[in-house]
């Protein structure tokens, strides 16, 4: 009878540990839980959240409480945007990239939030179809330096006569503003003209997409015999293939390296408790489970290393490309300031002059031009580098043009290049007006066309634009014989009326035998208005011209030169 009984006390004991277990563990967890509310960026958030589903259950503890995660989705230029205002809707950010951190906006006295770890990485890359990837080999070595000259909107020939490039707006997405910042030290690396830089920036805001999703199905759309090139994340690009597309997507990983999307985990909340549930969180985004879903997503770990997702025969490298040293918040914010002042729309008066000089040959010209047929060539260059959105008008000017005394006359009205006129777009009838252009008997009435102009344009003024006075001539001497405005006039007038807040420059190009002769007077007048001047040899070269002058939005108003 003693062993039965022997067996049963046992048993109870047996049972009795495991009640106290359970009523311990139950303890732990009771009361109120702590809610941990974490926002992840959109590409990371379906991986978080099945981890944080994965660590309710196991029902993991902070001061005697149990954590309970959520996670929503948001993108990262929104949730940016929330902390900035003091509005996060949460504990924990895990953003797409420490980019943002940079460009983040708080109070006097208040430091901005740091990331706490890194939870994966995604390399920034170039990236096309299979089929045109095949066809680029042995044409193109994957480049950032050859993304810049590819898209540089001077060049038409080589590469971008080949390529089309398609950026991502990197206001909105950190893959964009990391790709623009590799491809812009790769530039300054070698040494490449800012020009051309300022030209790729250009011509890539063009084309800006917001979200990778459609910039990756566009890349299987061709323009022309052009082959579409983009930039995305690796991660994307393997997210976009595994929709299965009837034209799979492949990466090109830049010669020169590259950054990468780092995936911060960001604490925002100053309590606590909260604070100790986002340290045991993190610690269970860094295990080894955790990181194998990271990897089976198509992301890297923070050190790099792939998952077999990212195969060869779909075109990846298990390697991990060459990391770029990381930017400083200041050169982000340089950039990000960069595009945004370059991608400004434009307001611009255009001044031709049809004097009588303009009627002259130019010498060295083949086939031979007038001066006229010049300064035609010149403004349709450079009409060529502004979009549909920009506002632009025309002007002539000679003496006695519009009656006596009046020595300026309207060609185009100062507006919208996509709006249309009589049925015709004002770029079309810009187009067909300067090209019809004929050189008049005449003086060059300068000062007082740019009298009228530069009024007219400074009370237009519109401050979400870049408000610009063009002059085109073959020199900026003022021979009118009836006198009007006198140089020393014009210089006041210009100075008085410039406008340190609301800017409008004096952009002057001369051209021709005579224009050296007025250099110092144009500079004088440009120089009254934060403008520049300008002698090109070349009318094709003048694209370069004007984009030296959008480079000036780079650092305006304290521009040396």
């Amino acid at each position: 009878m003693l062993v039965p009984l022997a067996g049963a006390v046992a048993l109870a004991v047996l049972l009795g540990v495991a009640a106290f277990v359970i009523f311990n563990k139950e303890q732990g967890c009771s009361g109120e839980k702590i809610a941990l509310r974490v926002v992840a960026a959109p590409d990371i958030h379906p991986v978080v959240d099945k981890i944080a589903q994965t660590y309710n259950k196991a029902a993991h503890d902070v001061d005697g409480r149990c954590v309970a995660v959520t996670v929503a989705k948001e993108s990262p230029a929104k949730t940016a945007a929330a902390v900035s205002a003091g509005k996060f809707p949460g504990e924990v950010w895990i953003a797409d990239s420490s980019l943002w951190l940079g460009q983040l906006r708080t109070g006097d006295g208040v430091s901005p939030p740091e990331a706490a770890a890194r939870i994966a990485s995604s390399p920034i890359v170039l990236a096309t179809s299979a089929a045109s990837a095949e066809k680029l080999k042995g044409q193109l070595e994957p480049s950032w330096a050859g993304m810049i000259s590819a898209a540089n909107v001077v060049s038409q020939e080589g590469l971008a006569g080949k390529i089309r490039v398609l950026a991502l707006d990197p206001k909105k997405n950190s893959a964009g503003l990391g790709a623009l910042l590799a491809a812009s030290g790769a530039a300054e690396a070698a040494g490449t003209d800012q020009k051309a830089v300022v030209g790729a920036l250009k011509e890539l805001s063009r084309g800006v997409v917001g979200e990778q999703a459609p910039l990756l199905a566009s890349l299987t759309v061709r323009s022309g015999k052009k082959m579409p090139i983009g930039v995305a994340s690796e991660q994307g690009i393997w997210a976009h293939n595994t929709k299965k597309p009837d034209a799979p997507v492949v990466p090109l990983y830049p010669a020169e390296g590259t950054l990468s999307l780092d995936y911060p985990f960001i604490p925002i909340t100053p309590d606590a408790t909260s604070r100790k549930a986002a340290e045991s969180f993190a610690k269970e985004l860094g295990g080894e489970a955790a990181r194998r879903a990271l990897r089976d997503n198509g992301f890297r770990t923070p050190d790099g290393k792939a998952g077999a997702v990212l195969a060869a025969d779909k075109g990846f490298t298990a390697k991990a490309p060459q990391a770029l040293a990381a930017p400083d918040p200041k050169t982000v914010g340089s950039m990000a300031q960069s595009w945004s002042r370059l991608n400004l729309g434009t307001r611009l008066l255009a001044l031709l002059d049809v004097s009588g000089t303009m009627a002259y040959p130019v010498p060295g010209t083949n086939p031979p031009m007038t001066r006229m047929q010049v300064i035609s060539k010149t403004a349709l260059g450079g009409l060529g580098i502004y979009d549909a959105k920009d506002e632009i008008g025309a002007w002539a000017f000679s003496t006695h043009l519009d009656g006596q005394g009046k020595d300026y006359k309207e060609l185009v009205p100062v507006g919208p290049l996509g709006e249309p006129i009589n049925g015709v777009l004002r770029k079309d009838l810009l187009a067909q007006t300067v090209s019809a252009a004929q050189a008049t008997p005449g003086d060059t009435g300068l000062n007082d066309t740019l009298k009228a102009a530069y009024g007219q344009m400074s009370e237009g003024y519109q401050d979400d634009k870049i408000n610009v006075l063009l002059v085109l001539t073959d020199g900026a001497g003022n021979d009118d014989p009836q006198g009007g405005v006198s140089d020393e006039e014009i210089l006041s007038y210009l100075k008085e009326t410039y406008d340190p807040d609301k800017p409008v420059n004096l952009l002057l190009i001369a051209f021709g035998p005579d224009a050296p002769k007025g250099k110092a007077r144009m500079d004088a007048l440009a120089e009254a208005t934060g403008g520049e001047a300008f002698i090109v040899k070349d009318p094709l070269g003048v694209r370069e011209v004007f984009l030296k002058g959008m480079a000036r939005r780079l650092c305006a108003p304290q521009c040396d030169g």
